[in-house]
């Protein structure tokens, strides 16, 4: 890491209550709104308000939840969890990363025996303390029974009820746990915070995520999806493959154009004066954190992003 790059990623660190009050927002930290359920399928219901979109599946053997939402909000969230299945037992829980909306219920079930499925390197953050420089925040490490029981490194599938449930790893991209979840029978796919509306995607560098995973992971879902795919990002409304498609093209360009200004020598302060993402702020609304975020991710990767950036 060179001096400027120190200098300028404390300057990042340390920037100001607009980039820290955005950290806390886009970690599902803000004012909750009402819990409710929408009935996507037969068998699926998303259930949305508790921090993230919260999928689940309910079948004769009982419920599969995918994400859990906010600690604070666990509670209420089970009791419509429940009322999916008319108070069937919560069988199964997916973490499609290790933030805390995401995670929020894994201390509850976990206490009941229910199995809490993950990629390994989620669990592997929730066993330890992490620092997210960028919030300036410290995560203690979670309780034993909050920690995920079935992990996996690749893709997997099971057999839920009469449901194939597939799922796979995204790679660095959000994080460096990110998995999705696809549902061939009703054509569901879960992306976790992979895939974002309205906002741009938050890029946790502190936990493995940066721009070129980014890039890579949303080209990976759209390979999973066709026009008829139900689409549930982390937070927001059912989107379309091309919804999807959009996110794909804006992360390509955005990494060529971070990659390209990294070569010129530009600073993280340099980058965002520039404007690099005006094309795409209609849709995505402000890029400050992601272009913050952005900058020390692509350092985490200057390796292997070749020559002219050191």
């Amino acid at each position: 890491m060179t001096p400027s790059y120190r200098r300028d990623f404390l300057k990042t660190l340390l920037g100001g209550a607009a980039g820290l009050s955005l950290s806390a927002r886009v970690f599902g930290q803000g004012s909750p709104t009402p819990i409710t359920s929408t009935k996507i399928s037969d068998n699926f219901s998303l259930i949305s308000g508790a921090g993230s979109n919260v999928v689940v599946l309910s079948s004769a053997e009982g419920l599969l939840m995918v994400n859990g939402g906010l600690p604070q909000f666990s509670s209420d969230l089970l009791k419509v969890v429940s009322a999916q299945g008319e108070a069937k037992r919560i069988q199964a829980l997916i973490n499609t990363d290790w933030h805390l909306e995401n995670t929020g219920s894994n201390d509850a079930l976990g206490k009941t025996g229910t199995k809490i499925i993950s990629h390994e390197n989620t669990k592997l953050w929730m066993k330890t303390e992490i620092v997210v420089q960028w919030q300036r925040k410290t995560y203690a490490p979670r309780a034993k029974e909050a920690l995920p029981t079935q992990t996996f490194y690749t893709t997997a599938k099971m057999l839920f009820g009469n449901e194939e449930v597939q799922y796979g790893y995204l790679g660095q991209a959000h994080t460096d746990g990110d998995m999705y979840v696809f549902f061939p029978g009703p054509n569901i796919l879960v992306t976790g915070d992979t895939f974002t509306v309205g906002s741009y995607p938050v890029l946790d560098w502190s936990t493995g995520g940066w721009i070129g995973g980014l890039s890579e992971a949303s080209r990976t879902l759209v390979g999973l999806a066709n026009a008829q795919t139900r689409i549930i990002p982390g937070k927001g409304p059912v989107q379309t493959l091309a919804d999807l498609k959009a996110q794909a093209d804006m992360c390509a360009e955005m990494r060529t154009r971070f990659i390209a200004m990294m070569k010129k020598g530009m600073s993280a302060g340099a980058m965002a004066a520039s404007a690099p993402t005006k094309d795409f702020d209609a849709k995505w609304g402000d890029p400050e954190l992601f272009i913050a975020n952005a900058y020390p991710g692509l350092w985490n990767h200057v390796r292997e992003l070749g020559a002219g950036i050191l």
